[in-house]
């Protein structure tokens, strides 16, 4: 009796087992495919793996690489003219010091950005957006970064009108980002046409608010990317651009975000994103 109940127990277990193997398989999810056909490069503050970031050469490396989008970021000098800088300060990338906001950009021009690649110093001037459209006119595209100036909507206008005068803004070249959704709705009242991302903050991701905003692409750091995030955002027709705020890990998250069809990277190593993307990798 008891060998029977014992059999009988161990076929049981098998048969819970194997239902709940079946269950457990059949809600696995699965990546969501991406919304874009290639997933896209831009180049973070230009080729800063090999030049001065945020300068002209670093901007026409990315160019020559071949990327979908120069990512810049924009400070507003003291007499209101729009900079390339990602700081608030040009302390870390200039041989200057001081917030950018408290320079016209005639004085900000005496000084100059400044890094060491192989062992050897280069120097250049800091640039205007102009300068930079300038330079590129309509044969790149742009993903301009945003930001509130002492908590004032102060630079939306005058970056529409630059993008305006260049001819850009049927271009369908040009993408604004920002962490402010005041800016990125003040953009959007400007020039409607537009495609606007909203960027958040590693660790200060809300998936909810990512979900319920209008915005089309949505712009997390990577350590907030998961398959379910990306995957729900995608079911809501939101493109994700991820950006890595770890040098020493952007190449291991970046293979790990491409499992799950990310459609856009913010990238500091252009070359070897295009080899993720395009080819295989050298492991060794």
């Amino acid at each position: 009796m008891s060998k029977r109940f014992l059999f009988a127990s161990l076929i049981a277990v098998m048969f819970v087992s194997i239902a709940m193997f079946i269950a457990f398989s059949a809600v696995r999810e699965e990546a969501e495919p991406s919304l874009v056909e290639t997933p896209k490069i831009f180049a973070h503050r230009g080729a800063s793996d090999r030049f001065n970031e945020s300068t002209l050469t670093a901007y026409q490396i990315a160019a020559q690489d071949g990327v979908d989008a120069l990512e810049i970021d924009l400070r507003m000098t003291k007499d209101g003219e729009l900079v390339v800088m990602h700081d608030e300060t040009i302390d870390r990338t200039t041989t200057g010091s001081g917030e950018v906001s408290e320079y016209t950009v005639e004085e900000l021009k005496t000084f100059q950005t400044v890094a060491v690649f192989s062992d050897e110093t280069t120097v250049e001037e800091i640039p205007t957006l102009k300068e930079l459209l300038e330079t590129f006119l309509n044969t790149e595209g742009y993903y301009i970064e945003t930001r509130l100036v002492n908590g004032q909507l102060l630079m939306e206008k005058p970056l529409i009108q630059l993008l305006d005068e260049f001819d850009l803004l049927s271009e369908e070249l040009v993408t604004i980002q920002s962490f402010s959704q005041d800016s990125l709705d003040k953009v959007h009242e400007l020039s409607p046409d537009l495609p606007l991302a909203l960027l958040f903050r590693k660790g200060e991701f809300d998936l909810k608010t990512a979900l319920s905003v209008e915005y089309p692409i949505i712009g997390l750091e990577a350590s907030d990317a998961t398959l379910k995030v990306v995957n729900q955002l995608h079911r809501q027709g939101k493109e994700v651009h991820v950006f890595f705020n770890d040098l020493e890990t952007q190449a291991e998250e970046q293979e790990r975000v491409k499992a799950f069809n990310v459609d856009g990277y913010f990238t500091d190593d252009i070359l070897f994103t295009k080899q993720l993307i395009y080819g295989e990798l050298d492991k060794e």
